[in-house]
């Protein structure tokens, strides 16, 4: 037994809208209509700038950052030491590479003018006696010699290299110190 069907209607189609028949405008009417809308669309513009540059903020002179801030630029910023290794030489690399940080790192000198120093001057400096600096000296110089086997003094390794590889050689011979227990 089949159910009695209900005729389904389908919705009328819309007529198409009729397009305007093209009439015969001139290049001046053509071209005051282009112009009608760019001036339109220059407003809508002009009004968006408007908003977006509501909040502007007042005219400053710019400051030239080398005039406030004297530091070398290509030292990492300061962290102060984690924890010192309980060795005396490993203690001595790892507090010369805090010096460098915190004071900066030069090279040709042992200090500079600004008080940055090269990393013997930080050594030195940070040394409580001769045997301690002679100690680290000589592990940093083997820390060295592993990575550039033809460096044949710290100053030289120091003069000739970058801050990045000063301060590698640093934390790896703190490391050779405090595995040697030195």
């Amino acid at each position: 037994m089949t159910a009695p069907s209900t005729a389904v209607q389908a919705p009328e189609r819309a007529a198409p809208a009729a397009t305007p028949a093209p009439t015969a405008h001139g290049l001046d009417a053509r071209l005051t209509a282009v112009s009608d809308l760019m001036d339109e669309r220059l407003t809508v513009a002009a009004l968006a700038v408007a908003v977006n540059t509501a909040l502007r903020v007042p005219d400053v002179e710019p400051v030239d950052l080398a005039d406030v801030v004297r530091v070398p630029a290509a030292v990492q910023p300061w962290r102060p030491p984690v924890d010192l290794y309980p060795t005396p030489a490993a203690a001595l690399l790892q507090r010369a590479r805090a010096r460098l940080e915190r004071d900066g790192w030069c090279q040709g000198t042992t200090v500079d003018e600004d008080g940055a120093r090269c990393l013997y001057g930080a050594l030195r400096a940070e040394a409580t006696d001769a045997a301690e600096l002679h100690d680290a000296l000589a592990v940093l110089l083997d820390a060295i010699r592993r990575h550039f086997p033809d460096e044949e003094t710290v100053p030289g390794f120091n003069d000739t290299h970058g801050p990045r590889a000063v301060f590698r050689a640093l934390d790896q011979a703190a490391d050779l110190a405090h595995i040697r227990n030195l």
